[in-house]
């Protein structure tokens, strides 16, 4: 058969205590052995839809960075010869502190930026600039405790000229959109283009990475409504678009996401290590979970502990709940989970989305508006659906529910919800009665992609003050309830790609926010203290 080659990874996913969690893709079945120091730790791969994955789960390992390595049936093949090497970072248990970037919206690789109008891309930038950090100072140095994707990790539905040739040579579904994805293989392709370059490869296997998804990881606007669900269930091409997309998202993006003692618990990953058929385990699953808020909802989302803080990556798609008349973004026991996970004693929590909680306020209550109306009118459906209002505002009942969650948290000195998905970056301040922490949301959006035009004019004037006052005297006659939120930013938003760090030190918080400029190097471009710093702290 030959020897098996490693096509794509080392990602390094989840680290938990001194446990790390590796994914690695090959062209056959074949065993991945992953040294790092004096551990060692062998594991077959397993094949679903003709593609092999392995997943090898280090346990033991010491305190701080250390260089691993990864060899395929005792042939090795990782780290490249022309690049540090990659480590496993493992943190002292008595540092509370915090590190971590983030970022949405990244068009794959593959086409220049001009071609699409963006500009660089920030994953690029960060990962060149982690990488020649690297090479000066060794392998470890000034790495950040984790990397969050917030969602559009791929665009199965905007593609790059040399993807839309690839496909034109392929068997296809006949009724497949000609620049769109639809089957499992099509997919692959996407998660190649995507993490295949060079410098993001090498960033991908060295930095804790977690992610969650939005809407074109399957399609725009997937489950923004009932509306929107029977009229694509309608396409013949659509049960293999969601099957395949879901399949893929669990194998490439949600698996890495578990950490070990969550892994062992996982129903589809439990079923696929007792040896049952990964591709008919999966094919049974993504059936299943394609229908939103079904009788049993898969958890898309999950938590990570990093020092002093807790993470929630929360699912805005998967799971929404349709109903015109009782629209959630997912169903009670989730919202029950939720509320479990962030009443835990942290020094901050974290909650990240891939739709932003508060957005600019006159088009945070055109939504409102517009959600009221849908409920009664088709047209106002239509429209909801062409200008894509389908964020937390959309959802009222949802968003008044994460408001009261986030004003009765208590402990954490700070509560900052990330989103994405707008393609512009701000940060604005939140005030809720009763809140006792510091509230903001943090959107950072597009790692690469862009608004132009008339979108980015409309973005603009929707953070006026100005406008705010009448835009909510419009929602009021329409009987939208105020919001028992109140926001505003310090600054104006981003509009260029960019990548964010949040910074936790103690109970002290800061943001930066960091545009990729024309040569590939990050700038800041936002940056706002989070805290009053010494008054809280302990």
């Amino acid at each position: 058969m030959g020897v098996a080659n490693l096509l794509l990874g080392p990602l390094l996913r989840r680290v938990d205590g001194d446990q790390a969690v590796i994914w690695v893709q090959t062209d056959r079945p074949a065993q991945v052995t992953v040294t790092a120091g004096d551990v060692s730790v062998t594991s077959d791969t397993f094949t679903a839809f003709d593609v092999h994955l392995g997943v090898v789960v280090l346990a033991g390992l010491p305190v701080g960075a250390t260089p691993y390595a990864v060899a395929v049936d005792g042939r090795a093949v990782w780290p490249l010869p022309e690049q540090p090497p990659s480590v496993v970072t493992v943190r002292d248990p008595s540092t509370g502190d915090a590190e971590i970037v983030f970022g949405s919206c990244r068009e794959a690789t593959g086409r220049s930026h001009s071609e699409r109008g963006h500009d660089p891309d920030a994953l690029e930038a960060l990962a060149a600039r982690l990488l020649g950090r690297a090479r000066v100072e060794g392998a470890g140095a000034g790495l950040p405790d984790l990397l969050a994707l917030i969602g559009d990790q791929i665009y199965a539905d905007e593609l790059s000229a040399p993807t839309v040739a690839w496909l034109a040579g392929r068997q296809r579904h006949p009724q497949a959109p000609p620049r769109q994805v639809v089957g499992f293989a099509e997919y692959v392709h996407l998660y190649h283009e995507s993490w295949g370059d060079p410098e993001v490869r090498w960033l991908l296997s060295t930095v804790p990475t977690v992610m969650i998804f939005d809407d074109h990881e399957i399609i725009d606007d997937w489950n923004s409504s009932a509306g929107w669900l029977a009229e694509a269930r309608r396409q013949p091409w659509w049960h293999e678009r969601i099957t395949a997309g879901l399949a893929s998202y669990w194998l490439f993006q949600h698996l890495g996401n578990l950490a070990p003692a969550q892994l062992d618990l996982d129903p589809v990953w439990r079923r696929i290590r007792a040896g049952e058929d990964a591709t008919v385990v999966l094919t049974e699953f993504a059936g299943r979970v394609a229908t939103p808020a079904g009788e049993d909802p898969y958890a898309w989302g999950y938590s990570v502990e990093v020092g002093r803080t807790r993470l929630i990556m929360m699912d805005c798609r998967g799971n929404r709940v349709l109903d015109r008349s009782h629209r959630r973004m997912w169903p009670q026991q989730q919202w029950d989970a939720l509320a479990a996970q962030a009443a835990a004693d942290r020094d901050h929590l974290v909650l990240a989305c891939s739709l932003p909680w508060l957005l600019a306020p006159a088009i945070h209550h055109g939504e409102a508006v517009i959600e009221v109306l849908a409920a009664r009118h088709d047209g106002a459906e239509k429209l909801r659906q062409k200008y894509d209002l389908e964020h937390w505002a959309a959802v009222g009942h949802s968003f008044d529910e994460l408001t009261a969650l986030i004003a009765g948290v208590r402990g954490p000195a700070t509560v900052s919800v990330l989103g994405g998905d707008v393609h512009h970056s701000y940060v604005a301040r939140a005030e809720i009665p009763g809140a006792t922490a510091a509230v903001h949301q943090i959107v950072c959006s597009p790692l690469h992609q862009s608004v132009r035009g008339i979108m980015r004019t409309l973005l603009r004037l929707g953070w006026w003050p100005i406008l705010s006052g009448p835009a909510w005297l419009v929602a009021r006659l329409f009987g939208v309830p105020r919001p028992r939120v109140r926001w505003r930013t310090g600054q104006p938003p981003f509009f260029g790609t960019a990548v964010a760090t949040l910074t936790h030190r103690g109970r002290a918080a800061d943001v930066l926010i960091e545009g990729a400029g024309a040569d590939g190097a990050l700038t800041p471009v936002l940056r706002r203290r989070l805290t009053g710093g010494p008054r809280d702290g302990r």
